[in-house]
């Protein structure tokens, strides 16, 4: 069963053809390092990008993050994703593992990624392998390491819009000129810290010589896309994003000065940044070298696109993100299953229950969470198959808990439709019930049909 894409895709897409549409052939300008308005550019369009080079990082903490990588590579813990996009299920070029807080989840396009959690104080993890353990050790160093840089940058925003000077350094590097920003509004020191605690990071790898078939960039003429214009999902509101990127020694970079080379180079890897859905302004394609950091502040993951252009050699990256939680940790879920389930009066033997109420406010509740659980949770965590058994055993408790409420929900909605089929059951009553649940159920069975479509590519071994 094809899913319906939602007005937000179908906006999205409608944009999309409008511009490409109204570009024709022509490609809209973009900037590099080379170009003289580059650096004025960014100053004035995107403020809100801060770039840290390589140098502004501890070396020990390079060589501890560039070794996680490829220790956590070499173990087969990083995996490519089937994600819905316009309703089509498409295999990331990227492979991907996601980090992070004890039972975090992180969403993106339709697909639920859950949490190898870093030892945070309080929590017990049991890793599968010392390298492993080390290695989240490691990511949750750095993400210390980003929290502070990303506190410094804000601070330096406010600082110059408080002092009401023209250029705030926020580039750090021997190679890197020095770049300004524009007029920030100060913000207050404890919501910037909420902004700025990044509780998961998503990892990256790809290596560009297997894969292809990567999509061109289709308005400015930057190459080959490792990931094409998108803003970060899931995310808190106005909350920043911190990037390190790791791309493995290439071959020899050519000059800055090589009248032949127009545009940005494409052995290179950058990360291309422009206004969304604005044909005025030049995009940006910034180069990312080994050990490089750049950071989203402030709105501008709401306001900016940004897309990754391949370069030559295999990159990693760890992108450090303020999640959205609130309805995405498994805390959040269990409460929701403790709600559902508190109007099951008792359970026989085998199974069946009785219901405290029928109120049809109440019945509706429950069956809305009974669907919460199953395919925002359960087939979610399904669907990826063993990926997590790669590194931890940490979920398979939870999700064996989960998956014991959901069946006891199965026996509510059993309850219900008997409830609603037994003699002497008012029509009125009767016709209230059915109306409450309803909707639920149509729902249910739909995306049953969907996610079973959804498995066949799995079990084809395409994952």
């Amino acid at each position: 069963m094809k899913r319906t894409p939602t007005a937000e895709e179908r906006e999205r897409e409608a944009k999309k053809l409008r511009l490409l549409e109204e570009l024709e052939d022509t490609w809209l300008p973009y900037l590099t390092p080379k170009d003289d308005e580059f650096y004025q550019q960014w100053q004035l369009k995107y403020p809100k990008l801060i770039l840290r080079e390589a140098g502004s990082v501890p070396e020990t903490l390079h060589q501890e993050v560039q070794g996680a990588f490829l220790s956590l590579h070499k173990r087969g813990c990083l995996f490519r994703d089937l994600v819905r996009v316009q309703g089509k299920d498409v295999l990331t070029p990227v492979s991907r593992i996601l980090i992070g807080n004890p039972g975090c989840t992180y969403k993106y396009l339709n697909t639920r990624l859950f949490t190898v959690p870093w030892p945070v104080k309080g929590s017990t993890t049991n890793y599968h392998g010392a390298e492993i353990a080390a290695a989240c050790q490691t990511f949750l160093k750095l993400n210390d390491h980003l929290r502070g840089e990303t506190a410094r940058a804000w601070g330096e925003l406010a600082a110059r819009e408080k002092a009401d000077v023209d250029a705030v350094p926020l580039c750090i590097g021997p190679d890197f000129p020095r770049v300004g920003v524009g007029a920030f509004e100060g913000q207050d020191e404890a919501d910037i810290k909420t902004r700025s605690a990044y509780n998961v990071t998503l990892l990256n790898f790809m290596d560009p010589q297997k894969m292809p078939y990567l999509k061109e960039e289709p308005y400015f003429g930057m190459g080959k896309m490792a990931v094409s214009w998108h803003h970060d999902e899931n995310l808190v509101e106005r909350s920043a994003v911190a990037v390190y990127s790791h791309s493995f020694e290439g071959p020899e970079e050519e000059s800055e000065e090589d009248p032949q080379l127009e545009g940005r180079d494409p052995d290179i890897w950058h990360v291309g940044f422009k206004i969304s859905w604005d044909i005025e302004t030049p995009g940006l394609a910034i180069p990312l070298h080994q050990g490089d950091c750049y950071f989203m502040l402030d709105d501008l993951n709401a306001t900016h696109q940004h897309c990754v252009l391949a370069g030559l050699p295999p990159r990693f990256s760890s992108t450090h993100r303020v999640a959205e939680c609130s309805t995405g940790t498994l805390d959040y879920i269990l409460q929701r299953c403790q709600l559902a389930l508190q109007n099951v009066r008792d359970q026989a033997d085998n199974g069946d229950v009785s219901l405290k109420s029928l109120e049809p406010a109440v019945l509706k509740q429950g069956e809305e969470i009974h669907n919460e659980v199953e395919f925002e949770w359960l087939r979610q965590f399904w669907f990826q198959g063993n990926r997590y058994k790669k590194c931890t055993d940490w979920w398979h408790q939870p999700v064996a808990q989960l998956e014991e409420l959901w069946k006891k929900m199965e026996f509510v909605t059993n309850a219900v439709l008997r409830e609603v089929r037994r003699e002497g059951v008012p029509m009125e009553q009767r016709n209230e019930i059915v109306t409450a649940i309803l909707t639920s159920l149509t729902t249910r069975q739909n995306l049953r049909r969907e996610w079973r479509a959804r498995s066949v590519p799995l079990r084809s071994g395409v994952c």
